[in-house]
């Protein structure tokens, strides 16, 4: 919309002088009544005698003349704690997402759903939602499941705690509770990874039980609604929130309103541009009236975000690669890397690769050529992955700084749950000119062998 045309149009449309008793507003344009002084309307609102809906006054430009109006004042917290859940409930019957964890009252489903939407976006989760249940259709089946299965069909999804927890917390399901998701609050927090949100999501949509959620999502609407300046990461101000966020759950669809919010923070209310002209609850939010809406919350300013170096060793030994399971209780806990390390001070990348093998399977190798270079980043933290061909002198590799070791073909790594900048090290590996490594002779590294098909 060109914003200087819309000016123009509405100024012509409005009287120089506005009749004695009523008033322009500028900057945000009121919810107002209508011919009635004590009537109101929640959608529509006279201006220069002609109707508007209150979504479009919103994109209205800053100077607007409004007629046949009292002044309008915002609603209170108590108001807005009864017309909000009705309004969001009518909108998200009309806008929500056809998404297959919608479809379905299981538990056991919901809260699959639930554990892999933290942290990732829609889009990315439904594919890896469906193959996980292809795998493990019933808990039961998760349960009995090896976790180096689990986290093989989790690949590439990041935040693999959540894997490892999901699992751990579907055999004590099975274990205490017979294989059925628990009814009770109190229940669901002992499972491991499950917090006050996992916990509350699965009660109130599987079980309609009026279970209040707050999220990411949940935190930004409320603190824009109410206009809660203060930094939601503290404890009082989460408290605050999590009154709110029961106080305004309707005990006849805990879960569908539940789901709302989510859905609106994720669609409309999101961090950057929210959409307020397409808001079903502008006339309730103060953060508007304010015109704060983009300020609101109030987040702690973030840290600096470091970056490291890894260098990364493709050992070979007779065409086979050598691979390490990372300790179950660090981060990426359970896959299978390159060994490999971050250089110390004053160290090259081929130093520090000699020192990281050595330490951490027991070998010494001999550095080659680079392969290729991979930047990747996690929620707190930037890597950049160099991997050089290295070949294996002699002795048995031992797990000193891993859980594991193993000598595998080139073709059996997708047999293995690697992180996300591993499988990106793998499939350049695979389009390269010599699939088993490059050879040594006569002092120089050459290529040779056969190719196969990219991964």
């Amino acid at each position: 919309m060109n914003d200087d045309l819309e000016t123009d149009r509405f100024l012509r449309l409005a009287p120089r002088r506005p009749p004695k008793g009523r008033f322009s507003a500028r900057r945000k344009i009121p919810h107002n009544s209508l011919d009635t002084p004590c009537a109101f309307r929640d959608d529509t609102v006279r201006i220069a005698g002609k109707l508007l809906c209150f979504n479009e006054l919103i994109m209205m430009p800053q100077y607007a003349t409004i007629h046949g109006c009292r002044k309008w004042t915002m609603p209170n917290d108590e108001e807005r704690l009864r017309k909000l859940p009705a309004r969001l409930l009518k909108w998200y019957d009309k806008a929500k997402r056809d998404l297959p964890w919608r479809r379905t009252r299981n538990p056991y489903r919901i809260w699959l759903a639930e554990v892999m939407l933290q942290q990732t976006r829609v889009e990315t989760v439904v594919p890896y939602y469906k193959r996980f249940l292809k795998r493990f259709p019933k808990l039961t089946d998760l349960a009995q499941a090896p976790v180096d299965d689990v986290l093989e069909v989790w690949a590439g999804l990041g935040y693999y705690s959540r894997a490892r927890n999901f699992h751990a917390a579907a055999q004590k399901t099975v274990e205490n509770h017979g294989g059925k998701v628990p009814r009770r609050l109190e229940d669901m927090l002992q499972l491991p990874g499950v917090g006050r949100y996992t916990a509350g999501a699965v009660l109130s949509i599987a079980y309609r039980q009026p279970v209040p959620i707050l999220d990411g999502n949940v935190t930004r609407i409320l603190c824009r609604l109410f206009a809660i300046k203060s930094n939601p990461k503290l404890g009082r101000t989460q408290k605050r929130l999590w009154a709110l966020s029961e106080s305004l759950l309707p005990r006849d669809r805990p879960g569908d309103f539940n789901q709302a919010m989510m859905e609106f923070g994720a669609t409309l209310c999101t961090p950057k541009t929210p959409a307020c002209s397409a808001c079903p609850v502008a006339n309730l939010c103060e953060a508007l009236r304010l015109g704060k809406v983009e300020q609101l919350p109030k987040m702690p300013k973030p840290k600096p975000v470091p970056h490291y170096d890894v260098a990364v060793g493709l050992i070979w030994r007779r065409k086979r690669l050598l691979i390490a399971k990372r300790p179950m209780d660090v981060m990426l806990g359970g896959l299978w890397e390159f060994p490999g390390g971050k250089p110390e001070k004053g160290e090259t990348l081929e130093e520090a690769l000699h020192r990281e093998v050595k330490e951490e399977v027991g070998l010494t190798v001999e550095v080659g050529p680079l392969l290729t270079t991979v930047n990747h980043a996690y929620s707190h933290f930037k890597v950049t992955l160099h991997a050089f061909h290295c070949r294996s002198g002699r002795g048995r590799p031992r797990a000193l700084a891993c859980d594991a070791v193993r000598w595998v073909a080139v073709g059996q790594l997708r047999d293995y749950p690697f992180p996300a900048g591993s499988l990106r090290i793998i499939r350049r590996l695979l389009e390269g000119p010599d699939p088993f490594g490059p050879k040594r002779s006569h002092g120089r590294w050459s290529w040779g062998g056969l190719n196969v098909p990219p991964a």
